[in-house]
């Protein structure tokens, strides 16, 4: 019976997460498996894998084989560095303890980069936000600049609106004031005919 480590899909369209497992190569894709050693969930950023460490080691040396998918996850968690480091201690190289104190030196390694990716990745987000925030003002500043000359405007024709109906109201007023005027020097003129 071959075995293989493999990846099971799971989840609904557009949100697929797949448990990491042991299965026959006959077994359908989904179908029976012997064993389950972990989970992979590409959704999220950086991608999340849970993996018992222990049970995917002892099953690579063992004789399972990984699909190329789950070989990349496995080397990425370590597991093939330490099948490889398990062969130098059988062949003599170095001993377990040099072994193990590779495996740290790399495990370490890995942590750091890995948190300077999530580093740059919140400051890229921070950038991001603070560039936004920039245009939004920069736009709500032209804005109210558009505002204020439109309430300028408004203002300006309100006042000389306000500026005719004086100089209209003063007219008719002169106007009236000259027809008095006008009335009684008519009402004189007739009386000397």
């Amino acid at each position: 019976m071959a075995v293989k480590i493999r990846l099971q899909r799971h989840g609904h369209k557009d949100y697929a997460f797949y448990p990491i497992v042991i299965a026959d190569s006959r077994a359908p894709r989904d179908g029976r498996f012997i064993e389950r050693i972990g989970s992979y969930n590409p959704n999220t950023n950086p991608a999340t894998i849970s993996l018992n460490f222990e049970r995917a080691l002892y099953w690579i040396n063992v004789g399972a084989q990984p699909t190329d998918t789950v070989r990349n996850i496995l080397s990425r968690e370590g597991v093939m560095l330490m099948k490889h480091l398990q062969g130098g201690v059988k062949k003599g190289a170095f001993d377990q303890a040099e072994a193990e104190r590779r495996f740290n030196a790399w495990k370490a390694e890995k942590a750091a980069k890995l948190e300077a990716i999530k580093n740059e990745e919140r400051e890229g987000k921070k950038a991001a936000a603070k560039k936004a925030l920039e245009e939004e003002i920069k736009k709500n500043e032209a804005k109210a600049e558009a505002v204020a000359k439109k309430r300028a405007e408004i203002a300006a024709a309100k006042a000389a609106a306000e500026a005719e109906a004086i100089k209209a109201a003063q007219d008719a007023a002169a106007a009236e004031q000259n027809t008095e005027e006008a009335a009684p020097a008519a009402e004189e003129a007739p009386a000397e005919a």
